[in-house]
């Protein structure tokens, strides 16, 4: 797992937090104090929880869960959209579509709308067209990608929410808690922790701090999949093994598990043998019987 230092985080900028006149009583026992009239975030309780956060969505990768990150504040819509793709989740950076997870029927709706327009454009479809129409169709296509782009691949609603600022994206964050879909969310000293299931304090402005925390969630997804890989890998290894004299499975290399197969041959021969037993006692019967029908004959 991708470990990341208390030094890291302050170097990032991460303990600042926002004015003192705006700070958010839910939030006092993640403050260190103030300075400048400006909070200070504690990070010796923002390390823990982030380490807590980084373990969650890596278990929730290695189960193939789906995790959406989302984060449409300008600060952060490069960073969002640049680490989402590279551990390939769904991804919110552009605009909260209102219902997005609450009426995603709709939404598909929409997303199966962008994949038509898309295949027109590869098919040469748009050759057949005028140019009125191909106009309203290439509108319709950019209005389409820049709200849907990043979730046209999502085939559900998604295991989880992982949030830049919980106050800017509170349309999102409300929606999650509806549905019980865990939310893990960047929280600054101006916002409320209430109802956020993994809560990370700290600062949601500073491009710096953001890319910390959304490198290290998509590292923690990267190695989560790649955990998933080798059980999966080792679950295809299964095989069938001899045992010793002493009943004890062969060693294999390392990683392999190994299906023991119990001891059947005694069993085998102690039936085999009853069957022998059995079929010369029915010959012996045979004899005896001929046996005596022959000495009444002479009698």
């Amino acid at each position: 797992m991708s470990k990341v230092s208390m030094r890291e985080m302050l170097e990032a900028g991460v303990h600042f937090g926002h004015q003192t006149r705006y700070w958010d009583p839910g939030m006092a026992p993640y403050l260190f104090g103030q300075r400048n009239k400006i909070h200070i975030i504690n990070l010796e309780k923002t390390l823990p929880l982030y380490n807590e956060a980084v373990n969650f969505i890596s278990k929730l990768a290695s189960k193939k869960k789906t995790i959406l990150f989302v984060g449409t504040k300008q600060s952060a819509q490069s960073i969002v959209l640049e680490e989402a793709k590279r551990c390939e989740m769904p991804y919110v950076n552009r605009r909260w579509l209102g219902g997005l997870l609450t009426n995603f029927k709709t939404v598909r709706g929409s997303i199966k709308r962008l994949k038509e327009i898309e295949a027109m454009q590869t098919d040469g479809s748009f050759e057949h067209i005028n140019k009125k129409e191909q106009l309203m169709y290439a509108r319709e296509l950019e209005k389409l990608e820049v709200n849907l782009s990043g979730i046209k691949d999502m085939k559900g609603i998604p295991d989880a929410l992982f949030v830049i600022d919980v106050g800017y994206e509170n349309i999102a964050v409300k929606e999650a808690i509806k549905l019980g879909i865990p939310v893990i969310g960047v929280v600054d000293s101006n916002n409320s922790p209430k109802n956020i299931d993994y809560v990370i304090p700290g600062n949601d402005d500073a491009i710096r701090s953001i890319s910390l925390y959304a490198k290290g969630m998509s590292d923690a997804i990267i190695e989560g999949r790649a955990s998933f890989a080798y059980l999966d890998e080792t679950k295809d290894k299964d095989e069938l093994v001899e045992i010793n004299d002493s009943g004890e499975p062969v060693k294999t290399t390392k990683g392999e598990r190994v299906k023991v197969i119990k001891k059947k041959t005694k069993k085998k021969v102690v039936i085999s043998n009853a069957i022998d037993q059995a079929d010369s006692n029915k010959d012996s019967a045979k004899t005896d019987t001929s046996t005596i029908i022959e000495t009444k004959k002479k009698v």
